[in-house]
């Protein structure tokens, strides 16, 4: 199948939506961990994503054991 200009112009559009959903969701996980770091009290905790997958809650600097989601 040859993608014609239209459709490649098209595929930007999404592109760009796709991008902001991203930076979106992004800022709205980090709202999150901020919130968890608050509550909790330990020091840069976050979600662990493997593959593009959260798969647990860790902190940056590994000083606890990761807490598996599943």
């Amino acid at each position: 199948m040859k993608i014609t200009k239209e459709q490649r112009v098209r595929i930007k559009v999404h592109w760009i939506a796709l991008e902001q959903a991203e930076r979106e969701f992004s800022q709205r996980v980090l709202e999150i961990e901020q919130k968890m770091q608050e509550e909790t009290g330990i020091k840069d905790i976050e979600f662990f994503a493997c593959d593009g997958e959260y798969v647990g809650v860790g902190n940056d600097s590994r000083t606890m054991k990761l807490i598996h989601m599943r």
